[in-house]
């Protein structure tokens, strides 16, 4: 019997030999599904040898308000820019694999507090494990923001991005709005509720009997492709927000920088020297704005409130969440809270622990009496 690999090979050739049109839409599909699902066995495998005593992967334990993972190639500058952004000490030198392991710092911007992992740098197919590729994606699946460090003498990341993406990791995407409901009978049911211009109804049927569903109704709430299909089966993507550092910008000729940019014009991107420290501000402002804090002041009961020091946290967070962050003992203890600011209809307002909060809110959290 064929392995694995043997039959995801066959499959691929199959694709590759298979001329692409709308006649053979269902078809090609189908295949990636196949693939898609032999991906996942494989996967798994992997993950049981990895239990059974196998390779050690990367574990940072989180810190701050959250986490940028530095990823690049090997000697673009990405320990030189943690060290820069974050003072922690992280080896540096001119030549490949020196950062063998990841390098934690925390930078601290606009009172928040957010970790920058420093890892290996990413090569020609480390989505399938070399050089420690594995273990450094893995990490980089955790982050809340992806820091993609270009060498501005060599700009094409079309390997590195090539690596990412086959690692089911998706930049600057969101999960695509599918729904799929397994039943007891009645086969695949299709069910858009808009026009669909990139792949058809059969072409999904198809990928989802291929995929392994027998009973199953899917329920598409958005335009999606093939590509985006086959995400939605998997089930392992993760979506992260994706800026730019276009590193030696102070050894650049003139024009260099904007060329890059434009090469590049899908991310946001800020020209930096990693050596020299130039516009490390704007770098860090830019990362700032991509994870979306706001700052929210505490009012202890009966008192004034504290408008010197924030209290840092996600746009959407829910007074809840708040709660959580100050200590897990107000969220057991919460009776409600009361919200000046963009929130609140009025000032003062009392809500609940759902309540989302807003940037600047005026937050007073009353707890039981023990």
């Amino acid at each position: 019997m064929a392995t694995i690999e043997e039959q995801i090979e066959e499959l691929e050739k199959e694709i590759a030999n298979t001329k692409k049109n709308k006649a053979t839409e269902a078809h090609i599909g189908k295949l990636k599904a196949k693939i898609a699902k032999l991906a996942m066995e494989k996967e798994k495998r992997l993950e049981t040898i990895k239990a059974g005593g196998g390779s050690k992967g990367f574990y940072v334990k989180k810190a701050g308000n959250a986490t940028v993972a530095l990823v690049g190639f090997p000697s673009v500058g990405k320990s030189t820019l943690l060290n820069q952004l974050t003072g922690a000490h992280s080896e540096v030198g001119a030549y490949h694999f020196t950062t063998l392991d990841v390098v934690p710092g925390v930078m601290e911007y606009n009172h928040a507090k957010i970790q920058i992992l420093d890892m290996p740098g990413l090569i020609k197919d480390a989505s399938r494990g070399k050089g420690r590729g594995r273990e450094v994606i893995a990490a980089a699946r955790s982050a809340d923001i992806i820091l993609l460090v270009v060498d501005i003498f060599n700009p094409d990341l079309r390997v590195l991005l090539k690596e990412l993406y086959n690692s089911a990791i998706r930049l600057n995407q969101h999960a695509p709005d599918v729904n799929i409901t397994t039943a007891q009978q009645g086969g695949i049911i299709v069910k858009p509720t808009l026009k669909l211009t990139k792949i058809t109804v059969d072409t999904i049927k198809d990928m989802v009997a291929a995929y392994g569903h027998i009973n199953a109704t899917v329920v598409v709430r958005e335009d999606i492709d093939v590509e985006q299909m086959l995400d939605v089966l998997a089930g392992n993507r993760v979506y992260i927000k994706a800026v730019m550092a276009i590193n030696k910008v102070d050894l650049a000729k003139p024009g260099q920088l904007e060329a890059v940019q434009e090469m590049h014009r899908q991310y946001k991107s800020v020209g930096v020297s990693a050596a020299t420290g130039y516009n490390m501000d704007a770098l860090k402002q830019e990362i700032y704005d991509q994870i979306d804090m706001i700052r929210i002041y505490l009012k202890p009961q009966g008192q004034e409130a504290d408008m010197k020091e924030p209290l840092i946290v996600k746009r959407g967070n829910s007074v809840g969440d708040v709660c959580e962050l100050i200590h897990r003992d107000f969220k057991n203890a919460f009776r409600y809270a009361m919200v000046w600011g963009k929130s609140a209809k009025f000032p003062g307002q009392t809500v609940g622990m759902d309540h989302i909060v807003e940037d600047e809110d005026i937050l007073c959290i009353i707890v039981k009496r023990s």
